[in-house]
């Protein structure tokens, strides 16, 4: 080998295993739940929602969030898709409820809406997805929420 692509080589094995050195073996990923989905007021003639994740950090060290992206389907149909930025760290073996909006895709809505008209089903598939993005060397977390909603039970009273 020539001595400056042996250096190169060098150099780049030795980075490679520092930056593995610095992961934490401990590392346990956090635990994210979708914690409530309610309606805004509208502005503009555009529905909006809140959405709140709750997340626990089980590591001993800060989560700080570079930011998340979210989608809500219902029937396949992707309603709401949205990004959010600038949340609180999370300090360590501790817990925080991340407060996002989004608003309604109306084409979306108006599909949906056709394809409820022509149905007669009394349930509704539902999809949450969110990805966080840790930052650094961190994976990110993905959440995927899926169910079904009975549409026969939900105006009832309880």
């Amino acid at each position: 080998m020539t001595t400056p692509l042996y250096r190169l080589l060098t150099i780049l094995s030795v980075l490679l295993l520092t930056a593995c050195a610095t992961l934490d073996p401990d590392y346990e990923e956090p635990v994210v739940s979708l914690a409530g989905i309610r309606a805004l007021p509208s502005q503009g003639g555009m529905p909006n929602f809140e959405v709140k994740l709750h997340i626990v950090n089980p590591n001993d060290f800060d989560l700080d969030l570079e930011g998340v992206v979210y989608t809500i389907a219902l029937d396949g149909h992707e309603l709401v898709k949205s990004v959010g930025k600038g949340f609180p760290v999370i300090e360590s073996y501790s817990e925080e409820t991340l407060t996002l909006t989004g608003s309604v895709n109306l084409l979306e809505g108006i599909r949906l809406f056709a394809d409820l008209m022509q149905s007669s089903g009394n349930e509704l598939d539902y999809a949450f997805k969110a990805k966080l993005d840790m930052g650094g060397l961190h994976p990110s977390i993905r959440v995927n929420e899926t169910g079904k909603l009975d549409l026969a039970t939900m105006g009832q009273r309880r």
